[in-house]
């Protein structure tokens, strides 16, 4: 037997996952390409042609670290936002900043509330950490509030991730609910609020920044409509103190030059976004039309995707999204029971839409052979 060094007992006790099988690594094992990418949630649209710009200008410092401080992009969201400086974190993405967040308020077993079938890896990182997981089951295809800050009460949870709007539902609530959320939590409850699809909700979602509560941290992205997905750059917005602590715990130098100057030249392009959010809108009602065309049922979406019940139950639905890989489709769907009898489809170029309009028939017809 060979003699290793020994992780944790933490460590050993936990599988080797990865939260999303991604795209790439279905390429591979299927030895060909998609001719659809609408699983991830990405921004098919890309970043803006001044983004692109910023991007190959930066390439030649690349040589150079990062500015440890992010100190240019943190000063323009806080222009953007209205707030300070010392409002704002910036990190590896919203996915790099919860694993620092769980981190901070997260010890051996200590309850983390989250929703059933939330994102997955929030939980990952909780289970990291040596959390334990506590889940509240969705209402009618929506995270349920009370449900959640009946369990916080309950397990005296020291942290709660609630995401507006849902993934993987495309859910919402309007901000007045958000905020009775908010002033309903116990003060030594930090909520994490999720807000990655707040440029897509509608007009009222999201409640108006307010940076005095302790113990309420918003996360937002440029992953989304910004485009820059593969870049990582995510940021939190939250009480001095609350943000301060990350600085115990962040890696300084984990945003890349390339990162940072091009999250600083989407901000200042407010007519990309704009037209970016247009295109969501026009992409999702297609992706209605698309579900109606096949007798299915498609939930409205603040995101940029759509979640298409499929009818049935969630291994019918496991099959349908198996059959459209066959097909060259990438999608993917929620697992947890009640709602797994989903797909959830990205929005992407009016062509892939077609690509997936074309194939969903053949897939539907095949998943029902199948049971």
């Amino acid at each position: 037997m060979t003699t290793r060094p020994l992780p944790t007992a933490l460590v050993r006790s936990l599988p080797a996952t990865v939260p999303f099988v991604g795209p790439e690594t279905q390429e591979r094992e299927r030895g060909r390409p998609f001719k659809a990418r609408l699983g991830a949630n990405e921004s098919s649209f890309g970043p803006s042609p001044r983004t692109i710009a910023a991007m190959t200008r930066a390439a030649g410092d690349m040589w150079k670290y990062g500015d440890a401080q992010n100190f240019v992009l943190r000063t323009k969201l806080a222009e953007k936002l209205g707030i300070g400086i010392e409002n704002i974190v910036i990190g590896e993405g919203i996915d790099g900043l919860l694993g620092l967040v769980v981190r901070q308020y997260v010890g051996k077993d200590a309850p983390v509330v989250t929703s059933l079938g939330a994102y997955p890896t929030f939980n990952y990182h909780v289970s990291g950490f040596g959390g334990r997981l506590v889940t509240v089951p969705y209402e009618k295809d929506r995270e349920s509030l009370d449900g959640l800050l009946d369990a916080v009460r309950r397990e005296k949870a020291p942290l709660v991730y609630l995401a507006n709007p849902d993934n993987p539902m495309g859910t919402w609530w309007d901000a007045d609910e958000i905020t009775r959320f908010i002033e309903a939590l116990p003060p030594e409850t930090l909520l994490i609020l999720d807000e990655a699809y707040g440029e897509t909700a509608p007009e009222g979602t999201l409640p108006e920044v307010d940076v005095s509560r302790p113990n309420v941290l918003r996360m937002r992205t440029f992953s989304k409509v910004y485009g820059l997905a593969g870049l990582r750059c995510g940021y939190a917005i939250g009480e001095a103190q609350t943000i301060a602590n990350f600085e115990k715990v962040r890696n300084h130098f984990g945003m890349t030059r390339m990162a940072q100057a091009a999250a600083e030249a989407a901000i200042d392009d407010e007519d990309h976004l704009t037209w970016v959010q247009a295109q969501v809108e026009i992409g999702r009602q297609q992706l209605y039309r698309i579900a109606e065309d096949h007798d299915l049922s498609a939930i409205r979406s603040a995101t940029n995707f759509v979640t298409v019940d499929c009818g049935r139950d969630g291994t019918f639905a496991m099959n349908v999204l198996k059959e459209l890989g066959e097909r060259d489709v990438f999608v993917r769907k929620p697992m947890a029971p009640g709602l797994d009898r989903c797909i959830r489809v990205s929005v992407g170029k009016a062509q892939e839409l077609d690509i997936f309009a074309d194939a969903l028939g053949d897939a539907l017809s095949a998943a029902a052979r199948a049971r």
